[in-house]
């Protein structure tokens, strides 16, 4: 529950792109000089790599981009507006954008969010697209009580509404599974199955999957021939160690090159972001080490 409730907090203060950075962080902490930042760690090109914006919220966006840039990544997720000019100085992208989500758990299965919903995501994609950008985020929201497939038809509703408007500025809505086992109990979108059959009833390239890996091994396992099954409904892709969601080395259970790999041989051309609670004090070198891990 720890992990899941700081994952809501730091989420609620990135909803309008801002995030509670702590002052704690600062450039002296990688030795980093502009030249070095200019001249990232050489990755091997297969995987687009990333990392979440509130995995390393004790750094300022400046920091937390020239670390980024040293280590080879392209993007940095979960960055909303406010934040998209410092990226942009830093030759950096938003791999997956925010801030048009009520929450985790006000999502598109409830017709009572539809209004709020479509208004804050008319107003999002425009500016997504105008950044050069393409990913949006999206939630199904929780249960409550309702079954699977009233939850479907309240979500294809409320999203096929706003397809036009994606397709026209060529932006992707991406809907986030979540493990409802550990860390979020109640979400709806909780399993590939679910999240799939969203994907094909609304029958556009412009819904798609944000597969998370720690998540799904949680509820539900066999990642890689799931993976392998559905990856043409899969957008995105986020990474943690299970259990406990932490460093992808081998205290914990997944192959995570072996699942890279089987991602590569999809033909995949999106982005990995690594998504965890680092346990070390170093928490730049914890993120560093997982993209190396994951760079096959």
């Amino acid at each position: 529950m720890a992990s899941q409730n700081k994952r809501r907090t730091a989420i609620k203060g990135l909803l309008a792109g801002t995030a509670a950075l702590s002052a704690t962080g600062s450039l002296a902490c990688f030795a980093a000089t502009e030249k070095e930042a200019e001249t990232p760690y050489q990755l091997k090109g297969n995987i687009n790599h990333s990392v979440c914006r509130w995995c390393l919220s004790n750094l300022s966006m400046e920091e937390l981009c020239v670390a980024a840039k040293q280590m080879g990544l392209k993007g940095i997720d979960l960055v909303g507006p406010k934040d998209w000019p410092t990226l942009q100085k830093h030759g950096l992208v938003s791999t997956m954008c925010n801030g048009a989500e009520i929450s985790l758990t006000e999502g598109f299965n409830t017709k009572q969010y539809h209004a709020t919903l479509q208004k804050n995501y008319s107003d999002m994609i425009p500016l997504v697209a105008k950044a050069g950008y393409r990913n949006l985020i999206c939630f199904s929201g929780n249960r409550k009580g309702m079954d699977d497939e009233t939850g479907l038809k309240n979500a294809e509703e409320g999203l096929r509404k706003l397809l036009p408007l994606a397709e026209k500025h060529n932006v992707v809505l991406v809907m986030e599974l979540l493990n409802s086992k550990v860390n979020h109990p109640d979400y709806q979108c909780d399993r590939t199955a679910w999240g799939v059959e969203l994907a094909k009833r609304l029958g556009s390239e412009h819904f798609k999957l944000l597969y998370d890996i720690y998540h799904m091994q949680v509820d539900e396992g066999n990642v890689i021939q799931t993976i392998r099954d559905n990856h043409q409904y899969i957008a995105h892709y986020h990474t943690a160690g299970v259990p406990g969601r932490h460093e992808i080395d081998d205290t914990q259970e997944l192959n995570y090159p072996a699942i890279m790999r089987a991602i590569k041989d999809t033909g995949f051309k999106g982005y990995v972001a690594q998504e965890f609670i680092a346990k070390g004090k170093d928490k730049v070198a914890s993120i560093r080490q997982a993209v190396q891990i994951c760079d096959v």
